[in-house]
């Protein structure tokens, strides 16, 4: 997969080692058969390209399951009780959520089936009770990843960052992190990576063969679209570790480009992954969020249209819960249904995903400092909790009322 001719995108310089050694230690490709068989006997990556497969070769991916971090996270499982016993993110750079539903059709539909005020049972396994909700209100603080995308996983957009990574596998959950870049953050955060902070499994798509990230074409490798890699690694992940609690972020760029039309070939893929799981009832005591850190704002004759300086203050917010744990009380339920038109942002969106890792210990935990790391952040809310708008004033949000009106 490496040539010499070509530059291989490794990301900010702060990631480049650790990116380079991933690189090297997980992905192989090999035109002799014979090679070819006795790599994936002897060394057992989980990557491979198969250039047997003429004219273009052919990527395989064999997720390894890991019985003994497998075990290990068991054990940290018995002292914990979280709302969600697994979580999926699949964020989507630069997609309002009138983006999504332009693009997103075949999702959002999987996604709707659970949108009753009551949840919707699941007909082949009716102890299974899901809810989801669309947020209408929430707001980017700008147009930039840089600014929204740490509010998401790290709960600050300055200072000392921590990603989350850390106190979910502290809560026993096995981790897996999926990017469609080389890299494992979509920006430049300034964070220093730490050994801890590693997923357990992740995949960076690191192949020059790619199209490039931001183009207005379909984003192929190897005669796939490319999310379909990041997908099928996930679906293997989340299968291998059936068993276990988990954790499972997939990263896209599908949506960062101009012509408004790359997402929607992604969309059946999106669709097919979780789709499945359901039918495999392998979604139990599963919470999903669907998200962008901002809406639409790529370069392209779209700019001038009004709408877009709207757009990309706006972007997607849904979420999928399960009854069995995080939704058992009527005060939760009716803390977060209503807080579908309360104005909110990343920051509520990570106190959210650490509520459900913690459970009820959630409102223990004191709020990020500079000196004391812990997983919750003092500028947003859990959204189990009840939000008071009126605190929520404009004025705290300068950047975006000079462009929408939020009352």
């Amino acid at each position: 997969m490496t040539n010499k001719n070509k530059l291989i995108h490794m990301g900010f310089s702060n990631n480049y080692q650790l990116v380079v050694k991933f690189f090297k230690n997980n992905i192989v490709d090999v035109d002799n058969k014979i090679l070819f068989k006795k790599i994936f006997k002897d060394y057992k990556p989980e990557i491979i390209v198969d250039y047997n497969k003429k004219p273009i070769g052919e990527l395989k991916i064999k997720v390894r399951f890991n019985k003994t971090l497998s075990e290990e996270r068991k054990i940290l499982e018995k002292n914990t009780n979280p709302y969600s016993e697994n979580i999926i993110i699949i964020f989507i750079d630069s997609v309002s959520r009138v983006y999504s539903i332009r693009s997103l059709k075949k999702t959002l539909k999987f996604i709707e089936q659970f949108m009753l005020y009551r949840g919707s049972y699941n007909k082949k396994f009716p102890e299974e009770n899901f809810h989801s909700f669309q947020f209408f209100k929430y707001h980017s603080f700008n147009h930039f990843t840089r600014y929204n995308y740490p509010e998401i996983y790290y709960g600050k957009v300055d200072g000392k960052f921590e990603r989350n990574i850390k106190f979910l596998k502290k809560n026993g959950y096995v981790t897996c992190y999926i990017n469609d870049m080389c890299y494992r953050e979509p920006t430049n955060t300034g964070h220093n990576m730490t050994k801890n902070e590693i997923s357990d499994h992740e995949y960076l798509i690191c192949d020059t063969n790619a199209n490039k990230v931001y183009s207005s074409s379909k984003r192929c490798l190897y005669n796939k679209i490319t999310a379909y890699y990041a997908f099928e690694y996930g679906k293997q992940f989340w299968e291998k570790y059936n068993l276990n609690r988990k954790y499972l972020s997939i990263n896209l760029e599908d949506g960062h480009e101009g012509t408004l039309e790359v997402l929607k070939y992604t969309d059946s893929i999106i669709y097919k992954f979780l789709n499945n799981l359901y039918d495999k009832n392998l979604l139990k005591s599963t919470s999903l969020f669907l998200v962008s850190d901002h809406g639409t704002q790529c370069p392209s004759v779209y700019h001038l249209n009004k709408f877009y300086r709207i757009e990309r203050y706006l972007p997607m917010f849904y979420l999928i819960c399960n009854d069995r744990k995080n939704l058992s009380y009527n005060e939760q339920y009716s803390n977060i249904y209503n807080n579908q038109q309360i104005l909110i942002t990343g920051y509520d969106i990570y106190n959210t995903l650490a509520n459900l890792v913690f459970g009820d210990k959630y409102s223990l935990i004191r709020n990020k400092t500079e000196e004391n790391e812990t997983p919750k952040s003092k500028f947003g809310l859990s959204l189990f909790n009840k939000i008071n708008s009126k605190k929520r004033t404009p004025k705290n949000y300068q950047n975006m009322t000079k462009k929408i009106c939020i009352i």
